[in-house]
């Protein structure tokens, strides 16, 4: 499009709130913004009053400038914030956060309520809590809540049709209301103290705890009076912990950044009940937008995504639109929900801390990322490749005794997973355990298309498993280069460890370390045992060994540790995609119903059979009236049922 007919449509642009979207030559979208006067905002672009870094890139690469109206800016941030999360453009500064978020989450009002670990806050019936800063923060609470409040663990399903306790029960980690042993009453005042703890009253509820247990030692219930002893100490144990206290009990997100060079690094810090909860990092941004176009983007993009938004947001300079995403922060959260920019105090205390967050997880990730350069380097030095390897392939081989194999391939990219890049292959070709005519299949299939080849290949092996990999790259004309990672099993002799008096094996061998026949305290009987086990374990040690082509022995990268960190890495994670889709395959296989080979059986009538009856011998006991019962089953197919199992 020429210039004068951009310039007409600028002329033209409307006079009302809206998105307006800039294109290139090819027509892509590069750049989506809003505004409340559309032909004001986009005017400034072409007469200079838009001071931004980013503004000349933008001017120099327009074509086209297409205007969608709205009725209000706060339906423009809306709409903006949706468009940008489908096109991507590439001026548009996109966040991503590190870690996933996770909630606590318990709802009430339903029959035996249970503590369950959620990543969207769907329920409004339910009570939330939370987030926290990775799935292991959340794990961990979650069983310590339910170490000390025994609520049922099952699911729903489950706990229907289940008619006796269950495992959970026979260690102490259940009450078994699935049979009864909990009346309503009693269970609902478990429930009470999970709310109460989770909520923030934990010394209200430790109050109540020893009122209770008084009572029970008072009735001479000795044995609930102990459980609740030990409940109270956990608790007790627990608050203790919680020593970082601001804001007299107030909810609130701290937004720290850090910029260098163009690069902003973003953390935010997570307030509950006036105590840190958790720190989220952003991945960091580069772009030639200024600090509060990239905070202001940080925002939208977080809370749309489902985060818990507190009543104050705590950020480190006034947005542009601070109103209008006030606006739509109150609507999302249905209470009102205020930016602040503090100057003193408290809140300013709080900003500082997560400024010093940021610029310390901006300095972590640049070492990192030296240390992936300076690996990948050392690799192609070390096993003398043409380039860094930047893109890494590996496989791995997942079967017992040839049943359910796969293979799987993973990639790394510059020394991070790439897990668009992860395939995963079922064995069609091979039969029995054969792990080498396995690896030529799943690397024959990978390499018949030979797009978006990797500079390394890394099987999961020794020289067996190299020699099928070059076998395969030869045959197909792929000029990769490739290396085999093995473990080497290692026995180190017992005699080379000291014995608990300071003598060595040698002579008397274990039997040295083992208790004499004379008197000793017992102690020393257990310490003796403790250090033979020691050493039995001392006694396998292992050592990878990357093996290359046409050389006999192995290299051995010990002296490199980052280098060989990144070859294990990849080899690791490859076993573990592997055997996971190995335990999906197998458990299918095992746990194939009876009803799968029973004729006019289908998947609905199959769930609606076990459903009714809990079970497939149950099902194979039952009489054709009682088949009938079930929805779906006329007489014709409950005959046809209970013929297959008569048979």
């Amino acid at each position: 499009m020429e210039d004068k007919s951009l310039k007409e449509k600028v002329d033209l642009a409307p006079r009302s709130p809206g998105v307006y979207l800039m294109k290139d030559a090819a027509g892509k979208i590069i750049y989506i913004g809003k505004a409340n006067d559309l032909k004001n905002r986009v005017s400034q672009y072409f007469t200079g009053k838009d001071t931004r870094p980013m503004a000349p890139f933008l001017l120099a690469r327009i074509a086209d400038i297409e205007f969608i109206t709205t009725a209000t800016e706060k339906e423009a941030l809306i709409l903006e914030n949706n468009l940008i999360k489908q096109h991507h453009p590439r001026y548009n500064v996109i966040m991503r956060d590190d870690k996933t978020y996770y909630h606590l989450g318990l709802d009430p009002h339903v029959f035996f309520p249970r503590l369950q670990l959620v990543r969207q806050m769907q329920n409004k019936k339910a009570r939330y809590f939370g987030p926290y800063p990775s799935g292991l923060a959340a794990k961990e609470t979650l069983r310590f809540v339910l170490s000390v409040f025994p609520l049922r663990t099952c699911r729903d399903r489950d706990f229907k049709l289940r008619r006796r306790p269950c495992l959970e029960y026979q260690i102490g980690r259940c009450l078994a209301p699935c049979a009864k042993l909990i009346d309503e009453t009693a269970y609902k005042k478990l429930v009470d103290g999970v709310l109460d703890f989770l909520g923030g009253r934990g010394r209200p509820l430790i109050a109540d705890l020893k009122k209770q247990m008084a009572e029970k030692a008072q009735n001479l219930d000795y044995e609930e009076a102990a459980r609740l002893r030990d409940r109270i100490a956990a608790l007790d144990h627990a608050l203790e912990k919680q020593n970082v206290d601001w804001a007299a009990g107030r909810n609130q997100d701290v937004f720290g950044a850090y910029e260098t060079n163009g690069h902003f690094q973003l953390c935010l810090l997570l307030i509950r009940e006036g105590k840190l909860s958790g720190k989220k990092s952003f991945v960091p941004v580069k772009s030639q937008a200024d600090l509060n176009e990239v905070v202001a983007a940080a925002i939208e993009q977080y809370y749309d995504g489902g985060a818990d938004i507190p009543p104050e947001i705590i950020v480190p300079v006034n947005l542009p639109d601070s109103k209008v995403i006030e606006e739509w922060l109150s609507e999302k959260k249905e209470k009102k929900v205020i930016l602040t920019v503090p100057v003193k105090g408290d809140k300013k205390n709080l900003l500082e801390l997560a400024q010093s967050n940021a610029r310390s997880t901006w300095e972590q990730q640049h070492k990192k990322d030296e240390q992936k350069i300076t690996a990948l380097q050392i690799l192609q030095e070390k096993l003398s490749l043409e380039k860094p390897p930047r893109r890494i392939e590996c496989y791995d081989i997942s079967n017992i005794s040839g049943a359910n194999a796969v293979g799987s391939l993973v990639v790394l990219q510059d020394g991070e997973p790439d897990k668009s890049g992860y395939r995963r292959f079922r064995i069609k070709t091979v039969a029995g355990a054969d792990d080498y005519g396995m690896m030529r299949e799943v690397l024959t299939r990978r390499f018949a298309r030979s797009d978006n080849l990797p500079d390394l290949i890394v099987v999961d092996g020794g020289k067996g498993q190299l020699n099928v990999a070059l076998a395969v790259l030869k045959e197909l004309r792929i000029n990769v280069a490739a290396i085999g990672l093995a473990k080497e099993e290692r026995s180190l002799s017992l005699r080379n460890f000291p014995s608990p008096g300071g003598r060595g094996l040698r002579g008397g061998g274990i039997k040295e370390i083992l208790p004499s026949p004379c008197p000793s305290p017992p102690a020393s009987a257990g310490q003796a045992v403790e250090e033979e086990e020691n050493v039995r374990k001392a006694a396998a040690k292992s050592e990878d060994r990357v093996f290359l082509p046409r050389r006999k022995d192995p290299v051995y990268l010990s002296r490199w540790p980052h280098a060989l960190a990144l070859l294990q890495r990849v080899r690791d994670e490859a076993h573990r995609f592997a055997v996971s889709y190995h335990r999906n395959l197998k458990e299918k296989a095992d746990f194939l119903s009876v009803l799968d080979s029973v004729p006019d059986i289908g998947e609905e009538r199959k769930k609606a059979l076990l459903k009714h009856f809990g079970s497939s011998n149950i099902i194979q006991s039952a009489s054709i009236e009682e088949l009938q019962k079930v929805p779906g089953i006329g007489k014709e197919l409950a005959e046809k049922v209970k013929g297959y199992f008569a048979k």
